[in-house]
């Protein structure tokens, strides 16, 4: 089996343990912990496909990882906001019972 194999072998099981999280939990916080699972799979593949890739010496992967990781930064900061904001007004925050959000 060769690196890259195993790498996008490792990615996808990150990513589907990600999106069962996702799919079956009730809580807010665990729902963003799965996204952020399967964003760092997606960070394994930019860097396995640019390590293995025809031409690694170009920053091309890391690039794209860096902006990957700054996008999930700023989805991490705006899930956390709403998931406050949904505490403060209704005391939890299990998805099933957010259906409103009065200001």
């Amino acid at each position: 089996m060769s690196p890259l194999q195993i790498c996008l072998l490792l990615s996808s099981l990150l990513f589907c343990i990600g999106l069962v999280g996702v799919l079956s939990r009730g809580s807010a916080i665990l729902v963003l912990l799965g996204v952020e699972l399967m964003l760092n799979a997606a960070n394994i593949n930019f860097i396995a496909f640019w390590r293995y890739g025809p031409n690694p010496d170009a920053g091309t992967g890391i690039v794209f990882v860096l902006f990957s990781i700054a996008a999930a930064a700023a989805e991490a900061a705006v899930g956390f906001a709403l998931v406050i904001a949904v505490y403060r007004h209704q005391r939890n925050i299990r998805l099933q019972e957010a259906n409103r959000l009065k200001g």
